[in-house]
């Protein structure tokens, strides 16, 4: 028999992958940007072992499989409808502001209003899952 602490606990590790795909997901495209700034080079069909040197393309290209592991795990736990759009948008929040923090991209209030809307959305979409 599943107690109600045992199931609160069970709930929040389900939401907790959902969180580790959104990390590892906004991480692997802000390592991807940053392996194709200098110094780091991309490789070329004449000199493939440059992607050796390049850990930040290495880094990105495991984290985006990261990623991939833990959206197919939480959709054993959600619906598709939840799943899909909370880690996709929850993708595009965080990877808009890591380029601000990291990469000391602009933010302007256009931008900001737009993630606001995708929190909301988000927090919608979620509300009646269980």
């Amino acid at each position: 028999m599943v107690t109600a602490l045992q199931h609160e606990s069970f709930e929040q590790m389900e939401w907790l992958v959902l969180l580790l795909g959104i990390a590892s997901n906004a991480s692997a495209s802000l390592l991807i940007k940053l392996a194709l700034q200098p110094p780091f080079r991309l490789p070329s069909l004449t000199a493939p072992w440059e992607a050796l040197e390049n850990w930040p393309l290495l880094l990105g290209l495991f984290l985006y499989g990261s990623a991939f592991v833990f959206y197919a795990v939480a959709l054993k736990f959600f619906p598709l409808n939840v799943a899909h759009p909370t880690l996709t948008s929850g993708a595009i929040a965080s990877v808009a502001l890591l380029s601000v923090v990291v990469l000391g991209e602009a933010l302007r209030p256009a931008m900001v209003a737009g993630l606001g809307c995708i929190v909301l959305g988000v927090i919608l979409l979620t509300s009646g899952t269980r």
